[in-house]
């Protein structure tokens, strides 16, 4: 491999890649395109354990351009309408990535028909060579192993998005055929730059792909989310004991939930979607009430109205002590606290709304059938034990934005995150 190739195998799979390095059933796990569902037609189907990293993402990105179409049957799609969606969707995901100083963007494809020693390197190319190219069926490229692949990989360089996108259309096949999805990786992270992603990422020895376990870092999936290979998903960047840790900077399109959240392992609130006054007021409570009871002591209420930027001179906080707490006991609930300082906020929350679940395993889904599971989210001003239907981990996840959430399918099991 060239320099370049081997810059990229180490950033993504470690440098201790390749025969003997990497399991093989963790390279074959990834070696999969991006392949829309036969029962589904708008929903991308994932056929093993670790490329959800990126599958995840793409599919995400693939609604919200569905959804800004106007499309009324939006779960119903024809063959060239797949097409245009998930080519409008990968170059909306590339355009994301290029650097600010930049409008070059880089496409990773690959070729056959030529030995190893003449293609062991991620070679340049000129736009108009894209037309040019035999591209490898599926069936060819089962028959390539970790070296073999890397040495095909082939790079070609665009100087405008209208030529990305024209040459993103010309080599559809690429990536719906096997290694679409890495790829597609591949391209972002040339678009992006390796020496940027390496300058963002906080351990660059760390890969991008477990090499043990498959599965895709927080730094790609803020990469294909966010256009930024960060490793923490907090608001903006933080100083600890001298070492700036890097976060996400602004607001992302798509939002991103986690059960690490209600675990209190993170906290994201740039990465979930834009917030109402009245989603960070009870954001900012919960973080007085750690262990969610909903309510607090009277004594910690100057501090929330501080953190709010709420006035908090001490005359107008034991007004506001005895409004709440009109029966002396010594505590602030949470539902009287949004209602008074934040009503016309709070009234704008929905009371329900449809949801869907996506997963794109087979054996994850019911009948081993990749569909959108549909239920009604029922969202309480307070915590009610009677109405609790569940606490499944979908359910955890959600809560992480809307604390009082409630979930009724229309299937008979919840649906599963694994």
């Amino acid at each position: 491999m060239s320099e370049l190739s081997q810059e990229l195998v180490h950033l993504v799979w470690g440098k201790k890649a390749g025969p003997g390095g990497l399991a093989d059933t963790i390279f074959c796990r990834w070696a999969q395109g991006f392949v829309y569902s036969e029962s589904e037609s708008t929903a991308l189907e994932q056929f093993e354990g670790g490329p959800c990293a990126v599958i995840a993402p793409v599919q995400a990105f693939l609604l919200k351009k569905l959804f800004t179409c106007e499309k009324s049957a939006w779960r119903e799609c024809q063959e060239e309408e797949q097409k245009n969606l998930l080519c409008h969707t990968l170059c909306d995901i590339l355009e994301m990535a290029c650097s600010d100083n930049s409008e070059s963007y880089s496409l990773a494809t690959w070729i056959r028909g030529k030995t190893t020693e003449e293609t062991a390197s991620i070679s340049e190319s000129p736009v108009e060579s894209s037309h040019q190219e035999e591209q490898p069926s599926a069936l060819a490229a089962e028959e390539l192993g970790f070296e073999r692949f890397h040495a095909l990989i082939h790079k070609q360089s665009f100087q405008s998005f209208p030529e990305l996108k024209d040459a993103m259309w010309d080599q559809y096949s690429v990536w719906t055929n096997k290694f679409g999805v890495l790829l597609f990786l591949y391209s972002v992270i040339l678009t992006k730059g390796i020496e940027n992603i390496k300058n963002e990422i906080e351990d660059s020895t760390e890969p991008l792909i477990d090499p043990v376990y498959g599965h895709g870092s927080q730094s790609l999936i803020n990469l294909l989310l966010t256009g930024h290979a960060v490793s923490n998903v907090w608001d903006g960047d933080r100083e600890c004991s001298g070492m700036k840790l890097l976060g996400i900077r602004k607001q992302a399109t798509v939002g991103f939930l986690t059960l690490m959240e209600s675990l209190r392992y993170c906290k994201d609130l740039a990465l979930v979607a834009p917030e109402a006054p009245s989603e960070q007021a009870r954001r900012v409570f919960q973080t007085y009430d750690p262990e969610d009871n909903g309510f607090i002591p009277d004594t910690l209420l100057e501090d929330i109205m501080k953190a709010l930027d709420l006035v908090s001179d001490p005359e107008y906080v034991n007004l506001m002590k005895t409004k709440l707490d009109p029966e002396g006991l010594g505590i602030i609930l949470l539902g009287p606290f949004l209602q008074e300082f934040f009503p016309e906020q709070d009234s704008r929350v929905p009371e329900s709304f449809t949801v869907y679940h996506y997963n794109g395993l087979k054996q994850s889904n019911y009948n081993e059938k990749v569909m959108y599971v549909e239920g009604t989210a029922v969202i309480m001003g307070f915590e009610d034990p009677m109405l609790q239907t569940d606490d499944t981990p979908i359910k955890r996840c959600l809560q992480t934005k809307w604390p009082y959430i409630e979930l009724l399918w229309t299937t008979d099991r919840s649906p599963s995150l694994n």
